[in-house]
């Protein structure tokens, strides 16, 4: 199966009552953790690669390594650039053949912020590429202050930055925060109810790891239609090499803790496309 776009996915998702995981990878064993994940659940997916991450190899390299992996796929994948920082990023992933991409103003005043994301939507909608972006302080990224209600999104200003960018989807501050929790999170579900209505796009939780499968499941509830993981895939295949080497000593074959994290991996996987709702999905495609 061809990569889909993003759009495509979470109109499905949004229709039929569920979220799509969106998982970000670090390398080949995560991405095939990921498929692999798909493949046995039979799950919509979204495989997302971070600024960061696109820094330390290529998008080249993601994209060839996301093609072979689900070229003999039978779900839907789409392959999203998530937090880019402006345009040229953005053209990048077109060029290396992402399917979607996340153009993350957030920071700046909120006529930058539509201005920049409009630059994005206008380069990407010729091409067919879906345009996802931020609204508010979803914290935890370097630099950002702790979570928590004056970096809210608001509606008002929702409505009307989907209005004048086109995005496709919005991530929404509704009091997660990316990376490990230092404190629990307030989640306002009445926010997310009311920006369910007045955004009228697919709204994006960023800063799920660490929050409770309940939690992830009020938020689905009340509207999130795109679920991001990202911590815990980290934690989980950083863990798993490390509780290799505890296990066994005398090999020089990296294969042998590389496979053993990926199977931890998909292990995480699977539990988060449960927790979603997505299993069983792509077979409504």
């Amino acid at each position: 199966m061809a990569l889909v776009t993003s759009r495509r996915i979470l109109q499905h998702a949004r229709e039929n009552g569920y979220a799509v995981c969106a998982f970000n990878v670090e390398n080949m064993e995560m991405i095939q953790a990921v498929v692999e994940a798909a493949e046995e659940t039979a799950s919509p997916v979204i495989i997302q690669t971070s600024a960061n991450t696109v820094k330390y190899a290529h998008m080249d390299y993601y994209y060839a390594m996301v093609w072979a992996a689900m070229k003999r796929a039978t779900v839907p994948v789409a392959l999203h650039l998530d937090h880019g920082d402006g345009t040229e990023l953005a053209l990048q992933a077109i060029r290396a053949g992402y399917t979607s991409v996340m153009i993350d103003a957030s920071r700046l005043p909120f006529e930058e912020n539509v201005r920049q994301t409009k630059a994005v939507v206008d380069a990407c909608r010729p091409v067919g590429v879906s345009v996802e972006a931020e609204l508010g302080n979803v914290g935890g990224k370097p630099g950002d202050p702790d979570y928590g209600t004056d970096g809210y999104t608001k509606p008002e200003e929702a409505e009307e930055f989907v209005r004048r960018t086109g995005v496709d989807s919005l991530a929404v501050a509704i009091g997660t925060a990316h990376g490990v929790y230092r404190g629990e999170p307030n989640l306002d579900l009445k926010l997310l109810r009311t920006l369910r209505e007045t955004a009228g796009v697919p709204l994006v939780l960023h800063g799920a790891s660490g929050l409770s499968e309940q939690d992830v499941q009020r938020c689905i509830a009340h509207g999130i239609t795109k679920v991001n993981y990202a911590t815990e895939l980290r934690i989980a295949f950083t863990e798993a090499v490390k509780e290799y080497f505890t296990i066994e000593s005398d090999f020089v074959d990296p294969k042998k803790f590389t496979g053993y994290a990926r199977d931890k991996v998909k292990g995480v996987a699977v539990e988060k496309m449960r927790v979603c709702g997505s299993h069983g999905k792509a077979r409504l495609f």
